[in-house]
């Protein structure tokens, strides 16, 4: 129990040295392209810098705000992320970019409603599981969830966004499964659910065609296969070591998206296997330590809210790799604490200074009971002393 107070600690260095390299292979992978496009090497860099500095101060924010009061404040918390999704169909307040609208334009300051909707969708599911937990053996136990994780699926669907609309789904399914569902209602989800991925490719040409390009990439290279080569093409000149930090040549045009969706692919050309390899174990720490927090919580509303967190840091990561590896068909989504955005960013970090104020309030409880205990043998040892004297 003595190593408690220092998990917060090591999730805290991690997270900042994921941020920091983060910064530093955006540089590389988009230096050149910023140059190209904005006149500027260090473009995306400094609004990375920005949301990192955001990120802090919501860290701080989060890390000393009692978890406990984000039961009162779940359909306020609720209801913003909703709006937020709405906000970016509204003309003249949502930016339309490669053909989807998925941010909200503010003073100069884009808002990735998705990001934050996420975690806005884990803080009401926890907080509905601490209170119903004994009702998710039923199926109208789970409702509410399934009904506000449908809401948030379906606008963030229209954006479109199907990406992050799988993480949510998978977060959702996660959560329940850890709130105690039975297996049964879990067959009666997951089967839907997977019919539903099927539909949604197969109606979609766009999303058909990237179905296509994951089977055999090489029947259309230079259209709807292109940036999977590309990625391979970066991942395989890696090699065991890399081709050293700066070095990479998929950046200079040959790979899109190579600052956010595809970073990893950047990661592994110019670090290699064993850096890339190295990296991916800085998140499995990250992910070990705070399932360690979730499962020494000290009530369910803690537990769910810090394994939700997980869930969506793991999925998310889970989900990246797989698309930069072509394990599953390409689909656009941020590497956590390390692809360029903003947004993403700063609420990831938000979301860890929850993550670290669930296991803050575990540790003031331990040192509270070994308190108590030392209190109770000085108290002891006082009256056999004074049974001595008589």
């Amino acid at each position: 129990m003595q190593k408690t107070k220092y998990i917060n600690l090591v999730i805290i260095f991690l997270t900042l040295f994921l941020c920091l390299f983060g910064m530093i292979m955006i540089y590389s992978a988009s230096s050149y392209s910023s140059e190209v496009l904005y006149g500027d090497a260090f473009h995306f860099v400094k609004k990375q810098f920005f949301g990192f500095v955001l990120g802090i101060a919501v860290f701080f924010v989060t890390y000393f705000f009692d978890y406990h009061k984000y039961y009162k404040l779940r359909f306020w918390i609720l209801g913003l992320s909703i709006l937020l999704l709405v906000l970016v169909f509204v003309p003249g307040l949502g930016i339309s970019a490669n053909g989807a609208r998925r941010w909200i334009g503010v003073g100069g300051i884009n808002l990735q409603s998705s990001e934050v909707a996420k975690f806005g969708f884990v803080v009401f599911t926890a907080c509905y599981l601490s209170k119903n937990f004994v009702k998710t053996k039923t199926f109208k136990g789970i409702l509410p969830i399934l009904l506000v994780g449908g809401i948030i699926c379906l606008l963030v669907m229209l954006e479109p966004n199907m990406s992050v609309t799988m993480c949510i789904g998978l977060v959702m399914i996660s959560m329940l499964v850890v709130g105690g569902i039975s297996f049964k209602h879990f067959l009666i989800l997951a089967f839907p659910a997977l019919a539903l991925v099927v539909v949604l490719i197969v109606i979609e040409p766009y999303r058909f065609d990237r179905l296509i390009a994951f089977i055999n990439p090489w029947a259309n290279p230079k259209e709807e296969g292109y940036q999977l080569i590309q990625s391979l093409y970066s991942l395989g000149s890696g090699g065991l070591f890399g081709v050293g930090l700066f070095n990479s040549r998929q950046k200079y045009l040959f790979l899109p998206f190579a600052e956010s969706d595809f970073i990893f692919a950047i990661i592994g050309e110019e670090l290699g296997f064993v850096g890339a390899t190295l990296i991916v174990l800085v998140y499995v720490v990250i992910i070990a330590l705070g399932i360690k927090i979730s499962l020494n919580a000290k009530d369910r509303l803690g537990a769910y809210l810090s394994s939700g967190i997980i869930f969506v840091i793991a999925i998310q990561l889970l989900i990246n790799i797989a698309v930069v590896t072509g394990s599953i068909p390409p689909t656009g989504i941020p590497m956590p604490f390390v692809s360029a955005g903003g947004t993403s960013l700063s609420v990831f970090m938000g979301a860890i200074g929850v993550l670290c104020n669930v296991g803050k309030q575990h540790e003031n409880t331990v040192v509270s009971v070994k308190y108590n205990k030392w209190q109770f043998f000085k108290n002891k040892q006082k009256k056999i002393k004074t049974i001595d004297n008589k």
